[in-house]
């Protein structure tokens, strides 16, 4: 009959044991930093740094976790994925937004979870191993008096040895059976260690891994910002192919019926002359149609950059605009044309509705990885985003990339929309 090599098992046994061991004094730490620092981070959450605060409190503990997960790795071989991609955006506003993400909460909620979890592997790893190994060598240590225990039994005479509920275990046949206890615990110490070390492992997969629509949700968020972006290369493709196609035929066609309308012989019925000048005019006016359905697909003048496009539209708002911007960094052509159609409709709201008499449009990068643009007119106020309301439709639009819109509008005035648009949509 083949025996099953021990070799391997015991390696565990002893790999377990150590990491139970080994992981307490992290999870100690552990404890202390979410304690202290996470009861700092809510005094300063009604301050001004309060988030930056807990940020920084949320990013340690992922760094904790990432301790942890390599313990496992490095003493059990288990291998826990860190949940979710790490962000790449710039900027202390987007360093703020992605801490404040679920895996940074599951991550401090591990810190205090884990440290009764180390408590217990700790009693489980000293009732079984090292009392198991004491008890085993009892019989050894009581004729070496080492050990000792020194006490007085009910008659008032000094007795040296173990004892458990008044029983003496002094000589060496009891001593046996202090070392049978010892094996007894020998024994059953690799499954009791084993149970706590899947229950530590159970913790960390279920708070330090991914969850199971972690991979689905950033699947979706690739396919979204593929989407969106495709869209926007297709309008673009859309608005070249009308301009060099569509609008140069019509072009060519009022220019071939200009030339027919003045070659007509003076003899010509007046009738053919009226149709001639209707064609005319109705290829003007189809020109005329078709470079504004063109400008409402892609404006062209967005391809030469968003400041260009952005000075376009306060030249030709009805309302004298003010103009100030600060674009650092080109954003995506998707980002653009959303920032675009966005200051367009507000412009048009200002004038339309607000019966603004000026506006100040601001288009800057504060330096976290986003676009603001902001609209401020000095209307009428009273703005507000309204279901199937234009602002409702600008947020819906906003929000397919993670941006944010936001009205400031007292009755009376000023209107303040602001856009905070991603610099990408990846």
């Amino acid at each position: 009959m083949t025996q099953v090599p021990r070799g391997p098992a015991v390696r565990r046994a002893g790999t377990e044991a150590l990491y139970l061991l080994v992981s307490a004094p992290v999870a100690l730490a552990g404890l202390c930093y979410a304690v202290f620092l996470g009861a700092l981070g809510i005094v300063l959450s009604v301050t001004r740094l309060g988030g930056a605060a807990t940020a920084a409190v949320l990013r340690g503990a992922c760094r904790f976790g990432e301790l942890h997960r390599r313990l496992a790795a490095v003493l059990l071989d288990e291998r826990v994925p860190a949940p979710g991609l790490p962000r790449t955006r710039a900027g202390l506003r987007a360093w703020v937004q992605d801490a404040h993400d679920t895996s940074g909460y599951r991550a401090f909620l591990h810190l205090l979870v884990r440290f009764p979890l180390a408590v217990l592997g700790v009693a489980v790893v000293l009732v079984t191993w090292v009392y198991g190994f004491l008890l085993l060598t009892y019989p050894i240590q009581l004729p070496l008096h080492l050990n000792e225990i020194t006490t007085r039994d009910q008659s008032g005479g000094i007795r040296k040895g173990l004892v458990v509920g008044g029983f003496y275990f002094d000589t060496w046949q009891r001593s046996l059976l202090v070392a049978l206890a010892g094996v007894v615990l020998l024994a059953v110490a690799p499954r009791a260690v084993r149970l706590a070390v899947r229950l530590d492992v159970a913790v960390l997969r279920s708070l330090l891994g991914p969850r199971p629509d972690d991979a689905r949700i950033r699947d979706l968020e690739r396919s979204r910002s593929y989407a969106v972006e495709d869209a926007a290369a297709t309008l673009r493709r859309i608005e070249r192919d009308l301009h060099d196609g569509a609008q140069v035929r019509l072009v060519s066609l009022t220019m071939t019926l200009t030339a027919l309308q003045e070659a007509l012989p003076d003899d010509t019925p007046e009738h053919a002359r009226e149709l001639v000048a209707a064609a005319r005019t109705g290829a003007r006016e189809a020109i005329a149609e078709l470079r504004e359905l063109v400008r409402g697909i892609h404006p062209p003048v967005l391809d030469q950059g968003l400041d260009a496009a952005l000075a376009t539209l306060a030249a030709r708002s009805p309302v004298p605009t003010e103009l100030e911007m600060d674009l650092r960094v080109r954003p995506s052509a998707a980002i653009e044309s959303i920032a675009y159609f966005c200051t367009a409709e507000l412009l048009a709201n200002a004038g339309r509705h607000a019966a603004a008499r000026r506006v100040a449009v601001s288009a800057v990068q504060p330096g976290d990885g986003t676009l603001r643009l902001s609209v401020t007119d000095d209307g009428k106020g009273g703005a507000r985003t309204r279901a199937g309301g234009g602002l409702a439709g600008l947020a819906e639009r906003v929000r397919t990339v993670d941006g944010e819109l936001s009205v400031l509008s007292p009755q009376g005035g000023p209107t303040t929309v602001t856009v905070t648009l991603p610099l990408t949509t990846s």
